[in-house]
């Protein structure tokens, strides 16, 4: 699967496609609840333009926690990899 060219840019980019998903459900969200509102084409790229910032908000806001993982991560791994080790080594009764 990892020979289809949009997979490996999903994988390799996570962020800027998850904020392409983001930005496309949100304007399409948009574009059906203004519909009859009547809004001029600048209104409408304005809004459209301001969607797809604040999805990129969202996406930048939400990945501030993967910073905090591997740090978490790498304290539980060593604990758990340190209280293995002590009972290998540990003698039976």
């Amino acid at each position: 699967m990892q020979n289809v060219p949009a997979l490996k840019w999903i994988t390799q980019h996570p962020r800027f496609s998850a904020w392409l998903v983001l930005s496309l459900g949100m304007v399409a969200l948009l574009v059906h609840e203004a519909r009859n509102v009547g809004l001029l084409p600048s209104q409408w790229l304005a809004l459209i333009v301001a969607t797809v910032l604040v999805a990129g908000a969202c996406v930048w806001i939400i990945s501030w926690e993967d910073k905090d993982n591997p740090e978490d991560e790498a304290e539980v791994s060593g604990g758990e990899e340190t209280a293995r080790e002590s009972e290998s080594t540990a003698e039976p009764a």
